[in-house]
């Protein structure tokens, strides 16, 4: 069996910037599902149809901070 070569995927970074108090139940799940819950988190995604439409449905309590590929971040 062959292994797989690893390939950068594209990664994503999006990071709280209001409270989701006053939102709904919806907003707030989404926000846990991308697990974020405090203002300034910071989370990594992969760069995807479903993480940009989850951010999607909640553009006023995120931003997105950075994006690039995995291989050329260091931490």
């Amino acid at each position: 069996m062959k292994a797989k070569k690893a390939r950068s995927a594209a990664m994503l970074e999006a990071r709280q910037v209001r409270s989701g108090i006053c939102c709904n139940k919806t907003q707030k799940a989404t926000l846990r599902a991308l697990g974020l819950g405090k203002i300034g988190r910071v989370r990594t995604h992969p760069d995807n149809d479903q993480i940009r439409g989850m951010i999607g449905k909640i553009p006023h309590l995120v931003e997105i901070v950075g994006e690039g590929t995995a291989a050329g971040r260091a931490r």
